[in-house]
């Protein structure tokens, strides 16, 4: 198999939860110029639809689903939709994310509960719904978008956020813990851990102390809006066929010092 093949996604079916905008709509479109066909999904549906639209030009089937990945019921009915249209589930990322910014000592248990129940629960459900399509199959790959506020801390004056990098955290142990338990299955799972991004839930972040940011930044500036798409791509094609496990850190450096 020579590289070309190796990142060849053609035929291949990929959900991309929260693929509508962001971090999600960059991963979703780099799946789609590999070759694959793409579901989007999310709890507000208007934010899949046009970029299902914008992914069908490129010659690749896509279909916008509504989803709140909390609730099983609508995972399963999206993974039905799937199956009828596709009758497979090649690659499953868990992108939908949410986040809520206290102090650790004032953080409200409903904060905690929203962004624990998206980051964590959310993938979890969805991955065990997608995962006995892929365990049928014999094969898949998962990707979890975890964060690098899930490896290290981070000061309060930067992203008073503990929920979710506690949520991220988790993610990054149930992604090595069930990379072990279903290589057997030849299902790789695996996570992604961007640094900083410009998205709405940066923006605040990226106006107040994007100096003191950049200043920890080895690369000097944060991520573009295509930089995520290679380690999609790698970690969803037959190119990372022997990795699974493995936490990828798309930072320019961040976790370098």
């Amino acid at each position: 198999m020579n590289v070309k093949e190796m990142f060849d996604l053609k035929g291949k079916t990929a959900i991309v939860t929260g693929g509508g905008k962001g971090i999600g709509w960059q991963m979703a479109e780099g799946l789609a110029e590999a070759g694959a066909n793409v579901v989007l999904c999310s709890r507000k549906i208007e934010n899949c639809q046009g970029a299902a639209e914008k992914l069908s030009k490129m010659g690749v089937k896509s279909l916008a689903l509504k989803c709140d990945v909390k609730i099983l019921k609508d995972i399963q009915e999206v993974v039905d939709k799937i199956l009828k249209e596709f009758a497979r589930i090649d690659i499953l990322v868990n992108n939908s994310g949410a986040n809520w910014g206290s102090p650790p000592e004032d953080y409200p248990l409903e904060g905690w509960q929203k962004v624990m129940e998206t980051n964590m629960t959310g993938a979890f459900l969805f991955t065990q719904i997608a995962g006995r399509v892929m365990i049928r199959q014999k094969s898949g790959s998962i990707i979890n978008i975890a964060s690098i506020m899930g490896i290290i801390g981070t000061e309060s004056d930067v992203a008073d956020a503990i929920a979710y990098s506690a949520s991220k955290g988790a993610l990054i142990t149930f992604t090595k813990d069930l990379a072990a338990k279903w290589a057997k299955y030849n299902i790789r799972v695996n996570a992604i851990a961007p640094g900083w991004f410009p998205t709405n839930m940066t923006q605040w972040v990226f106006e107040h102390h994007g100096k003191k940011l950049l200043s920890h930044i080895p690369m000097g500036r944060f991520g573009e809006e295509d930089e995520l798409k290679g380690a999609a791509v790698y970690l969803a094609s037959e190119a990372s066929r022997y990795v699974t496990g493995a936490i990828i850190p798309v930072d320019g450096g961040y976790l370098t010092i």
